[in-house]
């Protein structure tokens, strides 16, 4: 037998002595309460021992003949807590304190129980109903850190700490220690003078002594307070998200309402419950070793979006040596949120593909500029519409010109309609002939169109999730970033709602208008492609009668700039002498052959004609 193994053997006998003793102990105490405690005096000889019998009053002798509980001992509840905690017994209090420290943008509730933060408001933002929005909730929200003495599991949360507060120039430091003078932990909290971040470290003296060598678990439980108007478009907008320590982002379903978990496996460095508009996060420079997380919906709960939970490991070593972490409650705004930790600014829904950059280098960099003049948000889009538009206004010319061209060639392609009328497959294809004896190419008027609209879906994201517009009003809308409403209806149409959003109607009608005044509609479109232009509108007022007022105002003022810009390219343009090139175009390629692209495209026309022959002799 080594030496090692001969400690292990003592240190086995000795924790066993201890506890038979501890159990002896409680046994002894048990049976003395019982049989051998002097009994409490009666009501009548505590009255006697209060005042004369000739001062009481009748009700006064009422009161005192109550049956008073008898409370425990003291000595119990020690050896209890000794039981329970072992060395951290002595930390074990009923009583809890609690400290509010301020800053420019939030009030935090600390507590003396573990030492952690209870509560959290964001003092620039309110909820639906008006009142200050907790971001986290004392009595929905609890940070647990749990930690292996003898084989037990002692919560910190179960310990009070003792609280100083510093001042270092604007950073604001708060101390709580849990010490007994052999052992000690202290959790410090930094925060600055205004910001959305707490730094949070950790630091002991001698925990060996008393701890396992086992990882501590860092345990959150949050439910997500609502601070949106509309509960569904909440909740379909909220759940948790995680970075790992090999640069991986990912999350749980964001629309998902059923329950959904996942264990990480790799080294975590932040995790954070995220909202449409808001963020709770805890980073680590030090990555936790594993994790595991999961969220629900509970519908019989308004008053909550979403139930989110984080259990994370952190490795012992390093929470002996010190921890360096920090806290995130703040807003899903993106020049905030990506100074915070990397790709932090994934808590913010901005697009996916290239629509990110888009809004990352155009359309926020653009409205940031624009905060710094301007108050007033409404104006604020305005203003990035006529940018947008001026910045493609080249691709919008370009596509007007080719619309003007295939105008120019209406008559030549009513002659031809004339012609092969009751034959389509014949008219397309001596239509592209004539295309391509004029130099006309149909695709050049999409292609710009196409070029645009990576920027239109870019803004489709980007209104509803800005958090700069949350309770901004503009004419008759109350909040931008959500739908503005002139009429409740008493009842709910499907797919559309129970209320009238009038700038989801102006945009509508503005794009039908649009459509129906451009050219395109009578020279390129033909057959059920002009109803399906009339179409879409009607489905997008449905689709977005729901969604933020500042996007669909953005798109009906967008529409009303493209309207103009339309008139004005066309007193611009001059069709007679577009035709008359196109003419001279006409001459010139009498005798070009066809490109391979023309000839690819005409064979696949013929090869189709042919399809459809064979279709019709076998019926």
């Amino acid at each position: 037998m080594n030496l090692k193994e001969a400690g292990r053997i003592n240190q086995y006998q000795m924790d066993r002595n201890q506890f038979i003793g501890l159990i002896l102990m409680f046994a002894l105490l048990a049976v003395y309460f019982t049989w051998f405690a002097p009994a409490p005096p009666t009501p009548e000889e505590t009255v006697n021992q209060k005042e004369p019998a000739a001062d009481r009053t009748a009700s006064s002798r009422a009161a005192d003949v109550r049956t008073k509980a008898v409370e425990p001992s003291d000595s119990l509840i020690a050896v209890e807590n000794f039981i329970k905690y072992g060395a951290f017994a002595f930390a074990v209090e009923d009583q809890e304190e609690t400290q509010k420290i301020e800053n420019e943008d939030l009030i935090i509730t600390f507590s003396s129980r573990g030492g952690r933060i209870k509560e959290v408001v964001l003092k620039n933002h309110r909820d639906y109903t008006g009142n200050p929005f907790k971001l986290v909730d004392a009595s929905k929200s609890q940070i647990n850190v749990i930690m292996d003495h003898q084989g037990k599991k002692i919560n910190l949360n179960d310990l009070n700490y003792s609280f100083i507060k510093n001042k270092a120039g604007d950073t604001t430091q708060v101390i709580y220690t849990l010490s007994n003078g052999s052992f000690s932990i202290r959790h410090i909290y930094n925060i600055s003078k205004k910001g959305f971040q707490i730094g949070f470290k950790t630091q002991s003296d001698n925990l060996n002594s008393v701890l396992n060598p086992t990882a501590i678990t860092y345990q959150w439980n949050h439910a997500l307070n609502r601070a949106e108007r509309t509960l569904e478009d909440s909740r379909r907008n909220a759940n948790v998200r995680y970075y790992l320590a090999n640069d991986e982002y990912d999350e749980l379903p964001e629309t998902s309402d059923d329950f959904e978990e996942e264990t990480l496996g790799s080294q975590i460095h932040w995790v954070s419950f995220k909202q449409k508009f808001f963020s709770a996060a805890i980073i680590s420079e030090k990555p936790f070793n594993s994790g595991y997380i999961n969220q629900k919906v509970d519908f019989s709960d308004s008053s909550s979006i979403k139930y989110m939970s984080m259990n994370l490991a952190i490795p012992y070593s390093d929470f002996v040596s010190g921890l360096d972490m920090k806290y995130y409650f703040g807003t899903n705004k993106y020049n905030i949120l990506k100074e915070v930790a990397p790709e932090f600014e994934e808590n913010l829904d901005i697009g996916w593909g290239p629509l990110p950059v888009v809004n990352k280098f155009l359309i926020i960099p653009i409205f940031n500029f624009l905060q710094g003049f301007m108050s007033n948000y409404g104006l604020i889009i305005v203003v990035i519409v006529i940018i947008i538009r001026l910045i493609l206004s080249p691709l919008t010319y370009k596509s007007h010109m080719s619309m003007a061209k295939m105008r120019a060639m209406k008559p030549e392609l009513d002659e031809l309609k004339e012609k092969h009328g009751k034959d389509m497959q014949k008219m397309q294809q001596e239509q592209m002939n004539l295309y391509r004896q004029v130099g006309i190419n149909p695709l050049s008027g999409c292609i710009p169109v196409l070029l645009q609209m990576p920027i239109l879906f870019s803004l489709f994201f980007f209104f509803p999730n800005a958090v700069e517009l949350r309770g901004e009003s503009f004419l008759w809308a109350h909040d931008l970033s959500t739908y503005d409403s002139i009429l409740n209806l008493p009842f709910e149409i499907p797919f559309y709602g129970d209320h009238v959003s009038l700038f989801t109607l102006l945009m509508t009608l503005s794009t039908i208008a649009t459509i129906w005044s451009n050219g395109q509609v009578s020279a390129s479109m033909q057959g059920p492609m002009k109803t399906l232009q009339y179409i879409m509108p009607i489905m997008m007022l449905f689709f977005l009668n729901n969604y933020a007022s500042g996007l669909t105002f953005y798109y009906f003022i967008s529409n009303m700039v493209t309207f103009g810009q339309t008139v004005l390219f066309r007193k611009l343009i001059d069709e007679d002498k577009i035709h008359q090139a196109l003419q001279e175009n006409k001459k010139k390629n009498a005798g070009k052959k066809k490109s391979k692209f023309q000839q690819r495209l005409e064979d696949a026309m013929k090869a189709n004609q042919e399809a459809q022959r064979n279709k019709k002799r076998k019926k």
